[in-house]
């Protein structure tokens, strides 16, 4: 593992090792011209005591790494190794005999060579194939293929259409809650849907992730589209499961809530019961009408200008929404942290916040 990047899971790993091949980087531009050239190549991202202890013949040359030379480099026999910020050639022409016990599902020389190394040296290792005219990354125990970046690109924006569908139901129900909740008419149902919507939302988000990530600076267009359309969702699904998580909420027990609703397949997640069950409000789809109350971290979050320490001390003094939209001056001023101007502007948001809610419910 990459540890030493700050990087741990396989994951993390080989998105490290996408941003290091995405278009715009000299890697990526080296890449593309070996496949260019018709030839095939094996690169390995860094170099350690293992890689050393399973290498064998090539030349050590330490020279600044750059596409036109890594082009050059490939045509010899053997790997080519830089060092894990590809800023150096270490070695070149380089055969690499990794512990051939090492299970590869690979069936190409190159190939099942590239995977082994990877596993063994902990290291990310590409492999570009002459006849398949492919790049194959192996890094933390992951195989990724690179695409035709046009081909990634539409995906991509076909992705994004479906996400900003997705991102506006999550508004309308989300919405419909806000608006539920000053009226103190929540059923768990309506905090199942809300969870639901926002945890789609958040599967498509990482698929179109990935993809930008590889696209590199082909989709810096996409990325900004992508990053308006998620603004926000992570952090209300995360007061949405402090808002009605059963029992007392924490740090352990809000995480571990919100793991196991992105562990959920796409099955269960359809499933509202289900989807509830992870809250502790619902053992059935019967439990689904039954009423719930929020504790207040969504709509005292969404006061302008409220510093998160004092949302959170409002919540654990008064306990509901509904005491605090009830709260006088002088309650709110009980709070720490609260004097008399902050208080006039929690009442006054809060205000502004429960008028709209029920504006655009009934209107």
């Amino acid at each position: 593992m990459d540890q030493h990047l700050g990087v741990s899971t396989p994951e993390e790993v080989m998105r490290a090792t996408l941003v290091s091949v995405a278009p715009g980087t000299e890697l990526r531009d080296g890449l593309d011209r070996v496949l260019r050239g018709n030839t095939g190549a094996l690169v390995v991202l860094g170099f350690n005591q293992t890689v050393e202890a399973i290498s064998s013949g090539g030349f050590a040359l330490d020279v600044e790494f750059s596409a036109p030379r890594l082009r050059e480099l490939a045509k010899m026999d053997g790997a080519v190794v830089v060092d894990r910020q590809t800023n150096r050639i270490v070695r070149a022409a380089v055969q690499l005999m990794p512990d051939s016990s090492i299970q590869t599902t690979e069936s190409g020389t190159r190939h099942r060579t590239a995977e082994r190394v990877a596993k063994q040296a902990g290291l990310p290792t590409i492999s570009v194939s002459q006849s398949m005219r492919t790049v194959a990354i192996y890094a933390g125990g992951l195989r990724h293929v690179l695409e035709d970046t046009d081909e990634i690109a539409s995906r991509a924006k076909q992705a994004l259409a479906t996400l900003e569908r997705y991102r506006d139901r999550l508004d309308e129900v989300s919405a419909t809650l806000s608006a539920l909740e000053v009226e103190d008419l929540v059923t768990v149902r309506d905090v199942a849907q809300v969870a639901q919507r926002s945890e789609m939302v958040g599967r498509i988000a990482d698929e179109i992730d990935s993809m930008v990530l590889e696209l590199g600076t082909e989709g810096r267009l996409l990325h900004l589209q992508y990053e308006e359309l998620i603004s926000g969702v992570a952090l209300d699904r995360r007061l949405l499961v402090e808002d009605y998580l059963a029992g007392a909420p924490s740090a352990e027990s809000v995480g571990t809530a919100l793991t196991s609703l992105r562990a959920a397949d796409q099955a269960a997640l359809l499933e509202l019961d289900a989807t509830a069950a992870v809250l502790g409000l619902a053992s059935s789809p019967a439990d689904l009408d039954t009423p719930v109350s929020p504790r207040g971290y969504r709509l005292v979050h969404r006061v302008p200008r409220l510093p998160d320490i004092i949302a959170t001390r409002l919540v654990e003094h008064f306990g509901t929404l509904q005491r605090i939209l009830a709260a006088s001056m002088e309650d709110l001023q009980g709070v720490e942290g609260v004097g008399e101007p902050l208080a006039r502007a929690i009442r006054e948001g809060l205000s502004r916040i429960a008028e709209t809610s029920i504006l655009e419910r009934y209107v």
